[in-house]
């Protein structure tokens, strides 16, 4: 049985490393999002909290760049301050009269990877991530096959990329697979410190005689200009945008409990927080993707937290016991509490339990001995499987044992077997002597016969 657990949670554990969750939660959120798909995943259990429209393919935007920077940091690793990328005449020509997001990286300007990193993560700098993707690729069209590559491992279904910035409306993404491209990168310390900045400054190059400043487009970690957007749960994440509609894929962590949002197609009409503020031409700042994000994510941090479901301390199901005279059941208790994510108003019942156990064990038995499992889910989702151990010690009566024994003997196929050999032997030595006393008899009286 210690096996059997053992390779269960092998077998857990793996699911966890693949990211990739199985099933929706089944809960209601407070707030109803209008954006055309949405994917909330807690990183600590693998439990996904909410699931809009998660596999269907919708444009990625500038959430492209965040497999640009997946493919800079898995190419250079720590090495960001020696090799360096060159804006050439080619970008600046891609980028012409599309209205892109930039850094004022200028034509001819050389930097190295670790600033074009600052640059693609804060103003979501699309000329950055044209240098990039010619510095690791050789050329564009070889850089997006690598994207594309890279996606396909990582489990990406439904995610097609054309460019490595996002200008291209054919950048296609799911809110599924944004989560696991973002999941790989919350491995690297550099990228988590990036989006965390409101903003930072930019070396001087060839047609900058000194330093200048960045900002990040991300709301929710500025407190003072984010205002409402402002969360302090926020950790940092990517925008996007090319109509209007938005993008957004989010990390967030409060008390020790951490999540991945990913928010696509939010429209401008749902954004009532940015309808209160201008920009200079009198048009409001519509960032709907961010709005609801903040909302659903209140949500989730107003209604879960990472709890136990199950008790040590309390006994969770009963098993038969055999050729014990001191009790005919046995009490079990799990072997770990199971920290997960649960809801906070709950009181237990809404997570399933279903238990692998024998129909009885025999004495004796020691406490903490492994009698059998279960599994805990929740709205369909496991939750993981957790050893049942003995309560108590139990010994053998030994005066129930042998009559057990000999029960079991006089009950089993083996003894039913010889008992019915035995009948038909007894019935044919019967048959045989009846038989044999029959001719006997018949011959006498023939041979009486004779005489007269």
């Amino acid at each position: 049985m210690k096996k059997l657990a053992a390779c269960l949670a092998v077998l857990l554990l793996g699911c966890s490393l693949l990211a990739v969750p199985a099933g929706a939660v089944g809960f209601t959120s407070t707030y109803t999002p209008a954006a055309e798909a949405v994917y909330i995943v807690n990183l600590d259990t693998n439990i996904i909290v909410y699931e809009k429209n998660s596999e269907t393919p919708l444009s990625a935007a500038s959430l492209t760049k965040l497999m640009t920077v997946l493919l800079l940091l898995e190419t250079y690793g720590d090495d960001l301050d020696t090799p360096t990328a060159t804006l050439t005449y080619e970008h600046t020509n891609y980028l012409y009269g599309k209205n892109a997001s930039h850094a004022d990286i200028r034509q001819g300007e050389t930097h190295t990877m670790r600033t074009l990193l600052y640059c693609m993560l804060l103003p979501s700098a699309n000329e950055a991530a044209l240098m990039v993707a010619d510095a690791i690729g050789g050329s564009q069209s070889n850089f997006v096959y690598m994207m594309n590559a890279r996606a396909k491992e990582l489990g990406c279904t439904g995610t097609t990329f054309t460019d490595a910035c996002g200008l291209d409306p054919n950048n296609l993404t799911t809110a599924r697979d944004m989560y696991l491209i973002l999941r790989a990168l919350l491995e690297y310390d550099i990228f988590k410190e990036i989006i965390r900045l409101e903003k930072w400054d930019v070396p001087a190059a060839a047609k900058h005689t000194a330093p200048y400043m960045i900002l990040t487009t991300n709301l929710t970690i500025r407190p003072s200009a984010g205002a409402e957007f402002y969360r302090s749960y926020s950790q940092g994440g990517k925008t996007g945008s090319l109509e209007d509609w938005k993008n957004y894929a989010g990390w967030h962590t409060q008390d020790g409990a951490s999540y991945i949002s990913v928010v696509l197609h939010s429209p401008n009409s749902c954004d009532q927080y940015g309808i209160k503020y201008t920009n200079a031409d009198g048009t409001p700042k519509y960032n709907p993707a961010l709005y609801e994000t903040d909302m659903m994510m209140d949500w989730v941090f107003d209604s879960f937290s990472i709890q136990a479901a199950l008790d040590t301390q309390q006994p969770i199901e009963e098993v038969k016991v055999k050729y014990s005279a001191q009790t005919d059941t046995l009490l079990l208790y799990p072997a770990d509490d199971l920290q997960t994510l649960l809801p906070k108003d709950g009181d237990g019942t809404e997570t399933q339990r279903v238990f692998d156990l024998p129909e009885s064990v025999a004495a004796p038995i020691k406490q903490g001995d492994v009698v059998g499992t279960v599994t805990v889910s929740l709205s369909g989702q496991v939750l993981g499987t957790v050893e049942l151990l003995a309560g108590s010690d139990v010994e053998r009566s030994e005066l129930l044992f042998v009559a057990a024994k000999i029960s079991e003997f006089f009950g089993s196929r083996y003894f039913k077997v010889v008992l019915v050999l035995t009948i038909l032997a007894f019935v044919g030595y019967l048959v045989a002597w009846v038989t044999i006393t029959v001719q006997d008899k018949r011959k006498n009286r023939n041979k009486i016969r004779r005489r007269y």
